[in-house]
């Protein structure tokens, strides 16, 4: 006799999150919007981080809109610029300890484009800024005596072998959107799993794990795509986006599920248990043999200290 399939996870498994902190990136739409309204209706105080004033005022007067009782404080951040990725972790530091640090926001499949500081600009907003704002708030999420750090990687990590590991000030040869996105998913996934191993190894109260959404119908692609213009080829994937693709809020259960399901071991991958892992309830999910390769991630991690001057204490 088989055993008795598990109930898929639902919001219904988040425990009362009252007296915890948390700091969500990137929460003015899609998956970030959702993953601050279920914390902070489960009890949470939570640190709402984007880099535009006006969309995140409106994000915050909306969650407080939705729940009256909500403990929600704004924080501007732009992960493209390393000294706003400093002012936001001292201001956020000033709050206390951090149990949850979901590391939601990012770009999509932009054109060659650099950040403030040089960095291409994919792997610069999604690896980099993430790895700096991390490394800065390591004291505040040690203090909290058992801190969840969530990555949100993408099933795209899936289309690419390795991650550049030049001088990330240096322009590639041949710049191909897709596949700068592919790569600091990777470098999403490799980080979170290498911050899972450190902390293993030195006994820190910290566990790093890392979820993807599927095939959400979020604005994260759109913002991408209309940085190259309105094209029919984008007009296209919009389309079929918003015809296939899960809500938001359905996206964004892996990455509650990492921040809050209890007992999940350093290094836990979460997505979703459909075909492919486009949609559905999410499960524990395998990545490429790279995400896990130990030296891969540990001559990122030295790249990207060497890159951002942020050190792990």
């Amino acid at each position: 006799m088989s055993a008795e399939k598990a109930a898929p996870w639902t919001l219904e498994d988040i425990p009362d999150l009252t007296g915890k902190r948390a700091l969500v990136t990137g929460v003015t739409a899609g998956l970030g919007e959702a993953t601050t309204l279920e914390l902070a209706r489960k009890g949470a105080e939570v640190i709402m981080a984007a880099r535009t004033e006006s969309k995140l005022s409106k994000a915050v007067e909306d969650i407080r809109e939705a729940l009256p009782d909500a403990q929600v404080h704004p924080l501007i951040l732009d992960l493209s610029e390393l000294s706003s990725v400093r002012a936001a972790a001292e201001e956020a530091a000033s709050y206390g300890p951090i149990d949850i640090l979901v590391n939601n926001a990012g770009v999509m499949a932009t054109p060659k484009r650099t950040t403030a500081d040089g960095f291409e600009l994919q792997f610069g907003t999604n690896h980099l800024g993430p790895f700096a704002l991390t490394g800065l708030l390591f004291p505040q999420l040690v203090a909290s005596g058992g801190a969840r750090v969530v990555a949100v990687a993408s099933i795209g990590h899936h289309g690419v072998r390795s991650v550049p590991l030049g001088d990330p000030r240096e322009p590639t040869r041949r710049y191909l959107k897709w596949i700068a996105y592919g790569q600091s998913k990777l470098a999403n996934l490799l980080f979170a799993f290498e911050l899972a191993r450190r902390a293993r190894a030195h006994d820190v109260p910290v566990v790093s794990v890392a979820a993807h959404p599927g095939y959400a119908a979020t604005d994260l692609m759109k913002g991408g795509l209309r940085l190259n213009g309105r094209r029919p080829v984008g007009t296209m994937i919009e389309a079929a986006t918003r015809l296939l693709g899960q809500s938001s809020s359905q996206g964004a259960l892996p990455q509650l599920m990492a921040a809050t399901a209890p007992d999940l071991p350093g290094g836990t991958y979460l997505g979703p248990s459909g075909p492919a892992e486009l949609r559905g309830p999410p499960v524990v999910v395998g990545t490429t043999k790279t995400a896990r390769d130990e030296e891969l991630a540990a001559r990122l991690w030295e790249l990207s200290e060497k890159a951002t001057g942020v050190t792990f204490p």
